[in-house]
Formats: structure tokens, C-alpha cells, sequence
């Protein structure tokens, strides 16, 4: 398997058979594919393994950067893989180590930390390669409830016989082959390996399996051997494809996609969000601008129910996709993406949306409360309300959410906009509202000015 590379690479365009930089992949794009390739062949730590927080939101790998990995005991419990990233700032000229991805397991005995070991290994490998003759290592035994168990060294004729063994198994047990899978892949290296060296033993596996199969593994010639023999489960494989990390996941992807006039929109939906949860921005991207062409009957609101998907834990992508939607796009997308990008909250990207025309509709009071709460950012919520009109006249609980707040500004706002204030008196007083008497005291001489001047009525609040 080619080693994970931190740069991006295009076809040159003098030259379309040369490759040329085009960059630098980010962190969470790189985490994702390392956490996938560590988790199909059984070597992902059992409590967690998580991303250090200053690599999300698309930032970026440096230039030159290389990373190792440390294993030793916690202070409290557990056995403790931290992955670094040094490189050489020109700018500070000098040297920079920073965490990049933490690991642990609940045990702590010493084949814990063997295992531990072997996973840094193996990280290391996944990076700077795995050429060299070497001796393989492998825990025998269930990881998730194994107290004692033990790291072995296997001549190749034990191993030989081992794989023998773990074949018979297969066959014999089919209900508990998923450890035995993870295992197998790890003595041939790859489970289309594993085929070649025991094919001619019965697997009862199907085209569409070792598809799939291939897919994980990264192997690009038996993908297209046996995606080409189940065109009808094409949809399936482009939701696996879709969640593969790095570059062979995204021709496995490109390859399914093209040409494609006729899928199904609920398959394209998953797919895309498999892209997203991956961080392969570039996936995603190419997902999105196919989907007009490719997908059948495709929904008004995809491209805003992509952006909601992205904003938990990859905003800065969810961001990203906003700002390539058409105005039609982002006034069809659904109206929780207002009360997403009041957390926080993120006034450029909530002006975007409501001057595009996306409606507060069902959503409008919560984001008002957002806002509003503790007086944060009700001048925020007071220049919304001035671009674009996007309360309706009877949503009586935008208003409540504001007069509980205390937003006296933010609710005459409101009432200048065209809400009934009598109405919300009549709508409230069944609702909870007790310790806001200035509040509905000075709305209550507002609404009163304003039938004195005899305002003419507004239309509605609504955006179109």
C-alpha cells in the first residue's frame, strides 16, 4: 500500500503524464485516512484516537514536515500513543514539534504496551513505508477482552501454517470471521492478497465483497475487475468508495460517477456525506458540482443539507460549501443552518444566507435566542432582521424568545417590521414570562406610539 503523503499532486499541464505540486493536504485529511487504514486491519486503539483540535477546520500540514510517534504509560490509566508533526518554521527560524493525533487503551499491562507499540509501527509505516524485509508481529487472541495476551515472532513456515489454520477457520466458523479477516489481512498484507495466495479454496465471497474489499484495501485493479461485474450495486460501492481517505478513494469515486445520469438521490446523499465525514474536501467538492448532472430528481435543498452535515465537526468545510452555492441554492437550503452559524456565532456567513434569501421559518426563534441570550449579539440580530425581513408576522415565539432575553431593541424591531404586539399578549399568556416586566412594559409603549402615528401595516416578514 503506498505510504500516506502529506502534498497534493496534479497532472501537469504541459505535460499531463508528469505530476506537479498542488499543495498541502490538511490535518483532518490525513487523520481520517490513517484512522481508516488502522481500523481495517484491527490496529486502532480500543478507547480512542482523536485529532488534535488545532488541525481542524481545514487547516493545513506544513511543507516539509515529518512525524514519529511516542508510546509510553498515562499518569492515571491506560497506555498512551501520541503522533507528533515537526518541521522547520523559516519564518520563527526554528524548529516546531506539535501534537497531531493522540491515542489510547484502557489496559495497561505489558503486552498493552507491546500492542501500543505495534500500532506506532505501524503508523510510521503508514508514512514513511514498509520496503524492507522484516519480521511481522501479531497479538493472538480477542483484543476487546484479551487480559494476557502475547506478542508473537512467526518464521515465514509458522506463518504459512497460521494462515492454513485461520483458512480452515473461515470456512468452519463463518458467524465469527470478522476477527479472522482482520487477521488474515494482516499476515498477506491485504485481503485481495490473501485471495491470490488462497484462491483456490472455496470463500463464498461475492464480486460485490471483493469489490468492497478492494476498496478498503486500496487497490485500484481489483476494484475495477470486480466493480465492472455488479453494475446494479453500483450505488452501494459509491458509498463505500466515498468514505475511502486519499487519492485512490477519490478515483475509485470519479470512476463510479462518471458518465452517470441515473442515481439515486438518497445513495448520492449518503455518498457525499461519507466524503464530508472524511474531510476529503477535494471528494466532496467534485460530489457537489457532479450532483446537477449525475443524480435523479435531485433535491432543491441538497446542497444546504450538506453544508448542516459538514458544520458538526468540519465547519470550516460546511463553510466552504456555502460559499459555492449558487443564490437559488442557499435560499432552497433548510432553515437550521441559521441557528448552526448563530453559534458561535459567524456574522459573514449568516449575512450570506439571509441576503441570498434562505427563510428563518421554523428556526427563526431559536437563532433569535442565540443571538440575543446574555445581550451577546443583538446589534448581530438587529442588522439581520434590517437586510432581510425573515420572521413571519405570526411567529409569536421569535418574539418571546427576544422579550426573555431582554432584546428590548431587537423586539420593537420586530414590531416595527409588522408583528401584532396585542396578538403576541393574547399568544403569551399561557407561556412563562415572569421577571421581563420592563422588557413588556417598554414594547408596550412602543406598540402604543405606533398606533398613535397610525403606521401603515406592513406586508409581511417573510423572505422570498
Amino acid at each position: 500500500m503506498k505510504p500516506i503523503e502529506f502534498e497534493k499532486w496534479k497532472p501537469s499541464a504541459d505535460d499531463p503524464r508528469k505530476l506537479e505540486y498542488d499543495g498541502q493536504r490538511t490535518g483532518q485529511e490525513v487523520f481520517e485516512e490513517l484512522k481508516y487504514r488502522l481500523e481495517s486491519t484491527g490496529y486502532l486503539p480500543d478507547e480512542y484516537f482523536i485529532l488534535d483540535s488545532d488541525w481542524e477546520n481545514g487547516r493545513e500540514i506544513p511543507a516539509d514536515a515529518d512525524i514519529f510517534c511516542a508510546t509510553d504509560y498515562g499518569g492515571s490509566e491506560g497506555v498512551y500513543l501520541d503522533v507528533y508533526l515537526k518541521w522547520y518554521d523559516k519564518d520563527q527560524m526554528r524548529s516546531v514539534t506539535k501534537s497531531f493525533i493522540t491515542g489510547k487503551t484502557l489496559g495497561e499491562n505489558g503486552n498493552d504496551l507491546d500492542r501500543m507499540f505495534l500500532i506506532s509501527s505501524a503508523i510510521t509505516k503508514a508514512f514513511h513505508g514498509d520496503n524492507a524485509t522484516h519480521a511481522r508481529y501479531r497479538k493472538i487472541g480477542f483484543v476487546e477482552d484479551d487480559t494476557g495476551g502475547a506478542v508473537i515472532h512467526l518464521s515465514h513456515r509458522e506463518q504459512k501454517v497460521l494462515i492454513e489454520a485461520l483458512v480452515e477457520q473461515r470456512e468452519r466458523q463463518e458467524q465469527a470471521m470478522s476477527q479472522t479477516e482482520q487477521l488474515l489481512r494482516r499476515m498477506t498484507g491485504s485481503i485481495t492478497e490473501y485471495i491470490n495466495e488462497v484462491g483456490l479454496r472455496p470463500l463464498r465471497m461475492s464480486d460485490y465483497d471483493k469489490a468492497v474489499l478492494a476498496i478498503r484495501d486500496g487497490n485500484l485493479d481489483a476494484f475495477k475487475k470486480y466493480a465492472a461485474r455488479v453494475p446494479d450495486q453500483e450505488g452501494e460501492l459509491l458509498v463505500e468508495a466515498a468514505g475511502r481517505p486519499g487519492a485512490v478513494g477519490r478515483k475509485m469515486t470519479e470512476l463510479l460517477v462518471a458518465d452517470r445520469m441515473d442515481i439515486d438521490y438518497d445513495v448520492y446523499r449518503a455518498a457525499c456525506k461519507k466524503a464530508i465525514d472524511i474531510a476529503d474536501s477535494e471528494k466532496t467538492f467534485f460530489l457537489l458540482e457532479q450532483a446537477q448532472t449525475c443524480v435523479r430528481q435531485l433535491k432543491p435543498s441538497f446542497y444546504g443539507e450538506m453544508a448542516g452535515h459538514a458544520h458538526n465537526g468540519h465547519r470550516a468545510l460546511s463553510k466552504e460549501i456555502i460559499r459555492r452555492c449558487t443564490d437559488e441554492q442557499i435560499a432552497a437550503a433548510p432553515s437550521y443552518l441559521l441557528v448552526l452559524f448563530a453559534q458561535g456565532p459567524d456574522e459573514k456567513t449568516l449575512n450570506r444566507l439571509v441576503e441570498n434569501g434562505i427563510s428563518g421559518g421554523s428556526y427563526a426563534a431559536q437563532t433569535l435566542h442565540m443571538l440575543t441570550y446574555e445581550g451577546r449579539d443583538n446589534r448581530m440580530a438587529r442588522d439581520l432582521l434590517q437586510k432581510r425581513m425573515w420572521v413571519d408576522l405570526d411567529d409569536y415565539a421569535a418574539l418571546h424568545a427576544c422579550v426573555k432575553n431582554d432584546a428590548v431593541e431587537v423586539c420593537t424591531l420586530l414590531l416595527d417590521n409588522g408583528m401584532d404586539f396585542d396578538g403576541y399578549r393574547q399568544w403569551a399568556q399561557e407561556r412563562h414570562c415572569s421577571g421581563h416586566e420592563e422588557t413588556l412594559q417598554a414594547l408596550a409603549e412602543h406598540w402604543q406610539e405606533m398606533q398613535q402615528e397610525a403606521a401603515p401595516s406592513q406586508e409581511g416578514m417573510t423572505l422570498a
